[in-house]
């Protein structure tokens, strides 16, 4: 039985580390220094090419995959084993031969512009490699399934013309495969890679420098102090805190293994069950995808996809994610008031104001982040000010820390205003400027032992932020192979043919194919990855029904989100079930019930658009989003079986009927609903006042 849950453990420690490299290996040695230093590199090289702009486009996608392929193989073993802590002589071999392709590109720039489309030998052998050492690396992090599913379009692509069934096309030869996965931007180098290496990563970063510098903490302080009292107080502090996270970490089980830490024992300790805790971390957690202004990765390879500003992508998804973590706090809020669990004592809960006024600070970057966002920069540039931003507070603040009299301290950030306006004046760039500051204020910090502490918290930022971008930009190289190979055989439009046919062209039987697909290919898929393939393949057929743009490829997107809390895979409830020591699969399927109110938002989204703010006057959208949350309380009762008071099971029917009703946006159907619903509160109301009444 012992070797069982071992085995189990195992398991779920390698599921999370593929998830969240930054933990994966406790390396000794040179191979430590020498990994740590590795990741270092790889976010000085992102930052620079980000900042100055030294070389072109297709050197910076390719040096970035080189990077990533580079920090996998020394991260992540031909095996997954328990623990690693040396690195295998031939993984650094595959590691600086991965390398080494990365900067084939640099290397021979000219040569490869000026033969385009007619590569030589030496191209498609060093493409090829390139190609291997991509699944391999993949492989080793996310297993087969999206290996095999990418690699099957390479031999469809070399003998298509040989297909029976309407699949067969005219055929490519293994020369025009090769200069399409790897010497064009359409294949491992395509927009999901270029993405990855121009924004993800860049978030990513920023994401790491906030956390190490103490924002999990603010926002566990904020949590508490506003809702740690309240009816289920503890539950509602886990939603509330993995919402704040999600502005500044779009990764879902990073979240869980962040706030988890804290929410879940904090669950625990006030009468959740470990199962229900676990599920209420994971579903708020994977929430952080859905929740601007960072998101997801894929929202980035959205907006690239779609060809809109990211800002836009974000506004969309504004109301959903509020209906997300809506939902999330009631459903705790009804399972709370079922099985009677009470909050925090209040003098137990810090206060939400004092902790603000405390950490202010950490606030800054990320409002000017959305400033910049939202004011019509470009990520890139909101994301390399973000950083330099981040970095300049936590040394400045380090330094200010040595400084006694108040004056002082303002003098000194009087001084470096001051100073930065000078640099203004001599004809910085904005990003030039914000990374001299931050080389002045390092200077300082050198002089004195918690400046030099400080200086090795911005470090090991640096290395996990580089660490954390691994998993996601690899599948994005990968994914890469899947859609230039569609590209080129033209097998998207195919498939969205195909979805068309289907649904006997119903709309509905159209969606509900399309989330079928999202949710089978999210069990054994990174989300970027779920997105990416349902994006080419499902979203097209949305499109041609007449579903908006954005909105179809919003659906799909929100769909892959929810896949990672399906058993059997469910990666978040993974995560979770490695806190509160309870059965994964038992907490997926908790986690699916609690997350099931927001299943309800994605489908009006695409019957009633002004869900995500595309068309209609703001008097439109308010109707819908209190449509839109009227469906989601009820949906919740008749999921947990409790609203005011217990429901029995027609009661429950009752309810489920009524929220489908505000759903499908049919003629009279939001009228009948509205009734139902004022039919089911009074009913609820006059049940509530009897005991009252009998006890009066």
């Amino acid at each position: 039985m012992s070797a069982q849950k071992n085995q189990a453990d195992s398991e779920i420690r390698q599921a999370i580390d593929r998830e969240n490299p930054a933990t994966v290996a406790a390396f000794e040695g040179f191979d430590g220094r020498a990994v740590f230093a590795i990741a270092v590199a790889f976010s000085a090289f992102q930052i620079w090419t980000a900042a100055f702009n030294p070389v072109s486009t297709m050197v910076v996608r390719a040096v970035h995959v080189g990077f990533l392929l580079l920090m996998t193989f020394t991260l992540f073993g031909f095996r997954q084993t328990a623990e690693r802590r040396r690195v295998p002589w031939y993984d650094w071999l595959l590691g600086l031969t991965a390398f080494g392709v990365g900067l084939y590109h640099y290397v021979f720039e000219v040569e490869l512009i000026q033969r385009a489309g007619d590569p030589n030998t030496t191209d498609l052998i060093v493409g090829t490699v390139a190609v291997a050492l991509v699944f391999e690396a993949a492989r080793r992090i996310m297993g087969l399934a999206l290996p095999i599913m990418c690699g099957v379009f390479i031999p469809y692509a070399l003998f298509g013309r040989h297909l029976p069934f309407g699949l067969a096309h005219r055929g490519y030869d293994i020369d025009q495969v090769i200069d399409n996965l790897y010497l064009s931007t359409e294949g491992l180098y395509g927009t999901p890679t270029f993405v990855s290496a121009s924004y993800i990563f860049l978030f990513i970063l920023f994401g790491a420098f906030l956390e190490r510098a103490g924002m999990i903490k603010l926002f566990n302080d904020v949590s508490l102090g506003l809702v740690g009292h309240a009816k289920g107080g503890p539950a509602k502090v886990a939603v509330i805190s993995s919402g704040l996270m999600g502005t500044i970490n779009g990764s879902g089980v990073a979240n869980v293994l962040t706030t988890g830490q804290f929410t879940i024992p904090l669950m625990m300790r006030f009468g959740y069950r470990p199962a229900f805790a676990g599920a209420v971390e994971a579903t708020a957690s994977m929430g952080g995808q859905l929740m601007p202004p960072v998101m997801g990765a894929a929202a980035f390879i959205m907006a690239e996809t779609i060809g809109v500003p990211y800002s836009e992508v974000a506004i969309a998804a504004a109301i959903p994610a509020i209906l997300y973590f809506g939902s999330a706090f009631w459903m705790v809020h009804l399972e709370a008031g079922m099985r009677n669990l009470v909050g925090l004592p209040k003098d137990q809960c810090p206060s939400a104001l004092r902790a603000v006024v405390e950490g202010w600070y950490l606030i800054l970057p990320l409002a000017a982040l959305i400033y910049l966002l939202f004011s019509g920069f470009t990520p890139l540039f909101a994301g390399v000010i973000g950083i330099a931003a981040t970095a300049a507070l936590i040394l400045g603040t380090t330094i200010v820390g040595t400084i006694g009299p108040m004056a002082l301290r303002v003098a000194f950030w009087v001084a470096v205003g001051l100073v930065a306006a000078g640099l203004w004046k001599l004809g910085f760039r904005t990003e030039h400027l914000a990374f001299t500051m931050v080389v002045l204020l390092i200077i300082p910090c050198l002089l004195f032992k918690g400046g030099r502490q400080t200086l090795t918290l911005v470090v090991n930022s640096i290395a996990d932020g580089a660490k954390n971008a691994v998993g996601v930009g690899v599948a994005c190289a990968l994914v890469g192979v899947l859609i230039g190979m569609m590209t080129l055989t033209g097998l998207a439009s195919s498939f969205a043919s195909t979805i068309v046919d289907w649904s006997g062209g119903n709309l509905l039987a159209a969606l509900v194919l399309t989330m079928i697909a999202c949710i089978v290919l999210g069990t054994g898929l990174p989300t970027t990855a779920n997105y990416i393939i349902t994006a080419s393949i499902a979203a097209p057929a949305l499109l041609t029904m007449g579903v908006p743009l954005i909105v179809s490829h919003m659906f799909v997107f929100y769909f892959g989100i929810m896949a990672d809390l399906t058993p059997p895979v469910a990666l978040a409830a993974l995560a979770a079930s490695s806190i509160c020591k309870a059965d994964h699969m038992e907490i997926g399927w908790i986690a699916t019930r609690v997350a099931m109110a927001g299943y309800v938002v994605p489908f009006m989204a695409v019957y009633d658009p002004a869900l995500v703010l595309q068309g209609g006057s703001w008097l439109a959208v308010a109707y819908v989003f209190v449509k839109a949350c009227v469906a989601i309380a009820l949906w919740g009762a008749a999921t947990i079986g409790f609203f005011w008071t217990p429901l029995s099971l027609v009661a429950r029917l009752y309810a489920a009927a009524a929220s489908f009703l505000f759903i499908v946006a049919l003629p009279l159907t939001d009228e009948a609903a509205f009734v139902m619903t004022v039919l089911f509160l009074l009913w609820q109301h006059r049940r509530r006042s009897v005991p009252t009444a009998a006890a009066a």
